[in-house]
């Protein structure tokens, strides 16, 4: 693990302590598990995105179009 100093506002300061105390941990541990979380996060998005992006089928077509339908007839009942 690697030692850092985080630099926040007092307020911040305030409810990260507090955060903290309520769920039984230190700033420290708090903050880094947030950060942690935050990475995971980022990592799954990136993954879903670029198997999106690498669908083979993606915007292309193999054949013609389907035939629209009639329009429906909506006018006031």
């Amino acid at each position: 693990m690697k030692n850092v100093t985080v630099t926040m506002e007092d307020a911040v300061a305030d409810w990260a302590r507090m955060e903290a105390a309520r769920r039984n941990t230190s700033v420290s541990r708090l903050i880094g598990e947030m950060l942690a979380e935050k990475m995971r996060h980022d990592d799954a998005y990136v993954r879903a995105m670029r198997e999106v992006l690498d669908f083979e089928s993606f915007g292309k077509s193999d054949g013609e179009y389907p035939k629209r339908q009639a329009p429906v007839d909506r006018g006031a009942e």
